[in-house]
């Protein structure tokens, strides 16, 4: 991969280890200005496929400091993340917000460092909204699919889930919550506490050994440091 690849996408040169970085704003149909760090998902998506492709790859590091962004294009990521075969880690560092919840449950292993925080909070449009029934209801479903892919990408409850998304009293002026590392490891949304040599670690035993793990969510995997 050329070193303006590099610059440009967030990732890494060819190894067997494919590194991916999901940064600042998720893009969507909806350019945002060049003050804005983002992470254009229509340049993701075709990444995501050429490495589940690629004969030389054996594995997908997801590296991500995310303050969410637009929830279709992240859904759509988190999606193509959750359909591959091939071993997958998250990373959460810094931290992992809103619509990057779902980016980090993706993968088949999900490590979040002690110092960073997730944000945990019901689905919010910007701009015009229509006051009426069809729009709530509108948000409802778009929640439940949030909800439905947490939850069946990890190891926390529906309920506790919930609890996190629509807490009152925690965030100024909004609903919704903030956990930290330990707490995310606890209550079973994140797999582990860890580092980059920690995904790693779990990637190349992963992919020397993939007899061990099976498609789909990988709360299957069994591996010890």
């Amino acid at each position: 991969m050329k070193t303006q690849d590099i610059k440009e996408l967030g990732t890494s040169a060819p190894s067997a280890i494919q590194v991916m970085t999901v940064i600042g704003q998720i893009e969507g149909h909806q350019v945002l200005g060049e003050e804005t760090k983002t992470t254009k998902y229509e340049h993701i998506l075709p990444l995501v496929a050429a490495v589940e492709e690629s004969e030389d790859v054996k594995g997908l590091l997801i590296l991500l400091n995310t303050v969410g962004g637009d929830i279709e294009a992240g859904l759509a990521i988190a999606e193509l993340i959750a359909g591959m075969r091939k071993p997958t880690a998250s990373l959460v560092l810094g931290g992992g917000h809103s619509i990057g919840v779902p980016l980090a449950v993706a993968a088949k292993h999900s490590f979040i460092a002690p110092s960073a925080s997730m944000t945990i909070h019901p689905v919010r449009m910007n701009g015009t909204v229509i006051g009426v029934s069809q729009t709530y209801e509108y948000f409802a479903r778009t929640q439940e699919r949030i909800v439905r892919f947490v939850t069946a990408n990890s190891h926390i409850r529906r309920e506790k889930f919930l609890e996190y998304m629509l807490r009152t009293g925690e965030l100024a002026n909004d609903v919704g919550s903030i956990i930290d590392g330990q707490e995310a490891v606890s209550c079973g949304l994140m797999d582990s506490l860890g580092g980059l040599a920690d995904a790693l670690r779990w990637l190349h035993a992963a992919a020397r050994e993939p007899e061990q793990y099976q498609t789909g969510p990988a709360r299957n995997f069994s591996w010890n440091s």
